[in-house]
């Protein structure tokens, strides 16, 4: 059933600018939608009519959400909504031993992840293929150009959701390559920053 919904949303919501339908809706938590409308409110502040930042698009991942479950959300700011989402790893220096409860951290060599905003930046090939480099925009998250925080794709993080953790990353937000796929093109259409925000 929820193979159905993600192929309805990619042909229906992602190709064609739709509203996504009740039943997709579903997909996401009223909790999710509620916390991910909570970050929208500021992320509009920041972005303002700031033409350094893309007015439509927004990143949001909520490591509140288990790994296996999607928390990597794309939303359209223009018309308030979720228009795609996936999974995403966090890194294995946020791993406390007790299930569902992570610790973040910005310093390096930390291997964890960093909660805070981030602007989506420059493209590059590194050693898993093509990625995109994240400049920490808060106290909680400006060493990621430092420590090489960046987003990108790996064979080892599924594509559908789970019953279990997935994989972990170095920090980064690492997801899979067919959504990585659908990410790229948002990014490299863009003509200014998108905004990330990993959030707890």
């Amino acid at each position: 059933m929820k193979l159905f919904y993600l192929v309805l949303f990619m042909t229906v919501s992602f190709f064609t600018g739709s509203k996504l339908s009740f039943k997709e809706e579903e997909a996401i938590s009223t909790v999710e939608l509620e916390r991910i409308n909570s970050r929208i409110t500021s992320i509009k502040s920041m972005i303002g009519t700031d033409p350094k930042y893309n007015q439509k698009i927004a990143f949001l991942i909520d490591m509140k959400v288990p790994s296996g479950k999607n928390r990597s959300f794309v939303y359209d700011l223009k018309k308030n909504e979720v228009i795609d989402q996936g999974l995403v790893a966090h890194g294995s220096g946020s791993e406390t031993g007790v299930r569902g409860v992570l610790k973040f951290s910005n310093a390096p060599n930390s291997n964890c992840t960093s909660l805070g905003r981030y602007a989506v930046g420059k493209t590059y090939k590194g050693i898993f293929g093509k990625a995109y480099r994240l400049a920490g925009l808060e106290e909680t998250n400006n060493n990621a150009l430092k420590r090489a925080i960046v987003l990108h794709h790996y064979s080892a993080v599924p594509y559908e959701e789970q019953d279990y953790y997935i994989s972990n990353s170095h920090g980064c937000p690492m997801i899979n390559e067919q959504f990585f796929k659908r990410i790229e093109k948002i990014i490299d259409n863009s003509k200014s920053n998108i905004l990330m925000d990993i959030y707890y």
